[in-house]
């Protein structure tokens, strides 16, 4: 996440219904304060990831791709990292 990213303000945004209907925890991250992450995703933000770094979606909230990591095992209960 980039504080003056309105892209990132907007995913924000569009996730606070799935934090609420599916206890999701949402921990977004300044990736321009970690050289490794400003690397690796570059302009792919916001992009949204798991506890373990798998990419669900960038860009844009990808309604069918968080879904589909949710109703797979080890996405049930797990954090998720905007950034």
């Amino acid at each position: 996440m980039r504080h003056y990213c309105h892209l990132c303000h907007d995913f924000l945004a569009q996730l606070a219904p799935w934090q609420q209907t599916h206890g999701i925890h949402i921990h977004c991250i300044d990736i321009d304060q970690d050289a490794s992450l400003e690397e690796r995703y570059g302009s792919l933000i916001p992009v949204l990831t798991d506890e373990n770094n798998h990419e669900i979606c960038h860009y844009f909230l990808d309604e069918t791709a968080l879904t589909a990591y949710l109703n797979f095992p080890h996405g049930r209960g797990g954090g998720l990292a905007g950034g």
